[in-house]
């Protein structure tokens, strides 16, 4: 079972990095543009309409609302670009993941948190 959630995963993943090309694909329609991003956006941002800590709740609308988006999107999308855009996702996952560029990222996102952390001990203080 934790196998087939895994791959579930994978799939939904490269759905969104599919639908984040839709987004930037000049063929695209501005509306499913739009609606792409707002789907990505919301799949990748940390903030929910209702927060995960909610029992069943918070991780109800992530199962929801994420595939349902990605479901409308499909839709408004032509096929000829919505497969180009799926086939680069899939070769792009494929590719190796770039150890420099998750140190890059880690760095980034720890001197942010020293720093906002220094800010609010400086204004507790």
């Amino acid at each position: 079972m934790l196998d087939r959630l895994k791959a579930r995963a994978r799939v939904l993943k490269r759905e969104t990095y599919a639908l984040y090309l839709v987004a930037r694909d000049p063929r695209t329609p501005w509306y499913a543009k739009v609606l792409a991003g707002a789907v990505v956006a919301y799949a990748l941002s940390p903030v929910d309409l209702i927060p995960d800590f909610v029992p069943v709740l918070g991780y109800l609308d992530d199962l929801v609302i994420v595939p349902a988006g990605i479901a409308l999107v499909l839709r408004l999308v032509p096929a000829e670009v919505l497969a180009d855009c799926r086939e680069e996702a899939h070769r792009r996952a494929e590719r190796p993941v770039s150890r420099l560029g998750v140190a890059i990222v880690l760095a980034v996102w720890s001197v942010l948190a020293i720093t906002l952390f220094l800010l609010v001990r400086d204004l507790l203080d």
